[in-house]
């Protein structure tokens, strides 16, 4: 009867020192690549280690200058979402930040590619096509949250951005603006990208021009956002009747902004913003925005990380873009004018 396999026994076979194979398991730092390659090959020959045996949900919170991924409340409801349905499901939560300004992120990219035993919930928000490339080679499932890529076969879970972002620009031509700005962001990502999409068919479908002069690119943080526009009001730019913001950040930042420029909220430019984080129903004025359902979109990634983790057709299985509906938060900032 053959000796059931322990780290051990793996130790014997392949001649390494028992905390060396349990740091290589592990995927721990301190063992190098070829060592762990022929612990974890030993590991799988003996069935000790399979590629099916997930051991736990990595959170992987991907950062490309943390521009837009931080601590709001955004991210945290997200966060809580995935939390939450991973234990309910029996697994625990494993958080691992990634970020690309660190100087050993190649090294901790291998890491993660090379894990078998850790589904991989990726927190995309920042992470570009040409980075996400890698995660095709991952050895463990593999789900993107809150992005999506056109040309890449990857499970993803996301908002209804570009939905959400007409209706609330055909909102304000309902409500009889036909001068409809856009407070874009001056960090690119692919929400902001489709947000800009609904922008812009709302107002080919309602019959409004669009206007670029009447485009503000501002920094996607309150604070960054109320600079940004105080500076460009300095130089007395005509306005439109109304805003659509690529954020709640960057919608209460000019705001701000505005106010303390002497233009009045909503009465003089109306402002919509995107995401109904909690400030916004005790903002001065209230902001009309775009509820996202974050929690449920983190619970809604687990759930399918889960059927990848638990389907047995492996990689031959279909893929799914998963978007959820957001919902439309009617406040005081926007002015009817009709």
């Amino acid at each position: 009867m053959r000796e059931k396999a322990s780290i051990k026994t793996i130790s014997e076979i392949t001649g390494f020192s028992s905390a060396t194979v349990s740091n290589a398991l592990r995927n721990k730092r301190g063992v190098s690549r070829e060592t762990a390659e022929i612990i974890l090959k030993a590991a799988r020959d003996m069935g000790y280690l399979s590629d099916s045996r997930i051991e736990n949900i990595r959170l992987v919170i991907y950062k490309a200058g943390g521009e837009v991924v931080n601590d709001s409340p955004f991210f945290s409801s997200l966060i809580a979402g995935v939390e939450e349905e991973s234990r309910n499901s029996g697994y625990e939560t494993v958080f691992y930040n990634l970020s690309r300004e660190d100087p050993e992120y190649g090294l901790r990219l291998e890491e993660l590619l090379n894990d078998p035993s850790s589904a991989l919930l990726i927190l995309a928000t920042e992470l570009d096509p040409e980075e996400a490339k890698v995660f095709l080679k991952a050895r463990a499932p593999v789900v993107m949250l809150d992005n999506w890529y056109e040309e890449l076969p990857f499970n993803a879970v996301l908002i209804d951005n570009t939905d959400a972002a007409f209706k609330a620009t055909a909102y304000l031509a309902s409500m009889g603006h036909k001068q409809i700005g856009y407070l874009q962001s001056s960090f690119s990502i692919k929400n902001f990208y489709y947000r800009g999409e609904g922008y812009r068919r709302a107002l080919h479908e309602n019959g409004i021009p669009f206007q670029p002069e009447y485009v503000f690119r501002l920094r996607p943080s309150m604070e960054g956002s109320c600079e940004d526009m105080a500076a460009a009001l300095l130089k007395k730019p005509k306005l439109p009747t109304a805003f659509f913001a690529d954020n709640d950040m960057i919608a209460l930042g000019a705001v701000r902004a505005l106010q303390q420029a002497g233009i009045r909220v909503p009465e003089d430019v109306s402002v919509v913003g995107f995401d109904d984080l909690p400030f916004c129903a005790i903002s001065d004025p209230p902001l009309t925005t775009i509820q996202v359902y974050n929690r449920q979109m983190g619970c809604a990634a687990v759930r399918r990380l889960l059927e990848c983790i638990q389907k047995e057709d492996g990689e031959n299985g279909y893929k799914a873009k998963i978007q959820i509906c957001s919902s439309f938060v009617e406040r005081k900032s926007v002015a009817d004018i009709r």
